[in-house]
């Protein structure tokens, strides 16, 4: 009995990790060079993200904002404007997402601009992510999954607790 109760703690534990949000890609890429201005950075994550709350932040090699200030999220997908790239180095792109379980992915990552000879305004590119088809909420309550598993493993330590006293009240 003490050993299902050690279990139902170290996986109630450890199933923090499970419920985190995080970076699947970026574009530009992670620690990659770009020879031409991007109109845009955009970045896709695990869950989906809240439409309020997000920000996120594009600074030069010299930490002058050169994001335009927009932001479009769409499920998991976020593209955020950028003003045209003049300065060559390393630029740092700091964001803060919010998502339905209220944990906030915050972080910060990297591109190097390598500034053409002449500079041109880049011509504006459509991306149009895939459609998805959801089935639903995964729980119509609306309550957040992790506090259904805490609910649940809280549930099985009681019971867990409760069979181990009865087996020592019934021993006397």
């Amino acid at each position: 009995m003490l050993v299902i109760i050690l279990l139902a703690g170290a996986a109630l534990i450890s199933s923090g990790s499970a419920f985190a949000n995080s970076l699947i890609s970026t574009n530009p890429t992670i620690g990659s060079t770009v020879n031409s201005s991007p109109s845009a950075v955009s970045i896709r994550t695990t869950d989906p993200i809240m439409d309020l709350g997000n920000s996120v932040v594009v600074t030069d090699p010299q930490g002058n904002r050169v994001d335009d200030g927009t932001l479009g999220v769409d499920g998991s997908n976020i593209l955020a404007g950028l003003k045209l790239l003049k300065v060559s180095g390393v630029y740092t792109v700091a964001y803060t997402f919010l998502t339905d379980n209220d944990v906030p992915l915050e972080g910060t990552f990297t591109f190097t601009f390598k500034a053409p000879n002449v500079v041109s305004s880049p011509t504006p590119t459509v991306v149009i992510p895939e459609p998805t088809t959801t089935a639903g909420p995964a729980n119509p309550s609306g309550a957040p999954t992790f506090i259904i598993v805490l609910m649940m493993s809280a549930f099985l330590v009681f019971v867990g607790l409760a069979l181990y006293a009865w087996k020592i009240i019934t021993k006397r």
